[in-house]
């Protein structure tokens, strides 16, 4: 008897561990980029008259003055979609999140029917794939939400299921050909989460502040998390 309770503290202990390591890692994020970035200027914005947008911005990041020029492709008008959704009667295996980085855009799917339409912002070149570890790039591909954390400093934060199979695949193959340091790591921590108190004016603008993240302003965040589970597919796209 005195074995068997050992081996069931011992299998406790471990699924503990196992569960505290998961929350670290979804609060790991708490180290991103853009925390110093203040003094959001817009200096213009033209529209080809098609819903394509070219935006100049310019921003105080420590000491240093920025000036980003965005280009946002046309997207679902979000005023379109706020048809009330009760979160408790969603089939959460039915729901799915696509993510395009060229119109700043996150798409919440259910029933393969678009039904909910959030402006978005990603790393500072949304137009690369992440390769590894430091290069602040947002991953392409297909995720799935890992782990939710309510109480992110970034509001809420939904932890993907970066780096998959073919982010390993792809980083070893450009480590091998010798087009990333050999001491390189392929990173993680990648998820879904809101931006500090105050801060969606950077959501609005599109100023690329994140590590590589895909940054929601918060009211959408907390919309999101409380429709989606873990085990929600993510299309991240170009």
């Amino acid at each position: 008897m005195t074995k068997m309770k050992h081996s069931l503290f011992q299998l406790m202990g471990i699924v503990c561990f196992f569960f505290t390591l998961q929350r670290a890692q979804a609060q790991e994020n708490t180290t991103e980029a853009s925390a110093q970035v203040k003094n959001l200027k817009l200096i213009s914005e033209t529209s080809d008259g098609k819903g394509h947008i070219t935006r100049v911005i310019q921003y105080s990041k420590g000491n240093i003055r920025i000036t980003e020029t965005i280009f946002i492709t046309k997207g679902p008008s979000i005023a379109e979609l706020k048809m009330p959704i009760k979160a408790d009667t969603l089939v959460k295996s039915l729901l799915e999140i696509i993510v395009n980085k060229s119109s700043y855009r996150v798409g919440l799917y259910y029933r393969k029917r678009l039904i909910r339409s959030y402006k978005a912002v990603f790393g500072p070149n949304p137009q690369f794939n992440k390769v590894m570890e430091g290069d602040r790039n947002t991953p392409e591909g297909t995720f799935t939400i890992t782990n939710k954390n309510g109480a992110s400093q970034y509001n809420k934060f939904m932890l993907l299921s970066y780096p998959n199979p073919d982010a390993y695949q792809r980083f070893n193959s450009l480590k091998q050909k010798g087009k990333i340091p050999a001491t390189a790591k392929i990173g993680g921590s990648v998820g879904i989460h809101g931006i500090w108190r105050g801060g969606d004016d950077m959501i609005e603008m599109g100023v690329g502040w994140t590590d590589g993240c895909v940054a929601l302003k918060n009211n959408d965040v907390e919309e999101l998390f409380s429709f989606v589970g873990i085990g929600t597919k993510v299309t991240i796209s170009r």
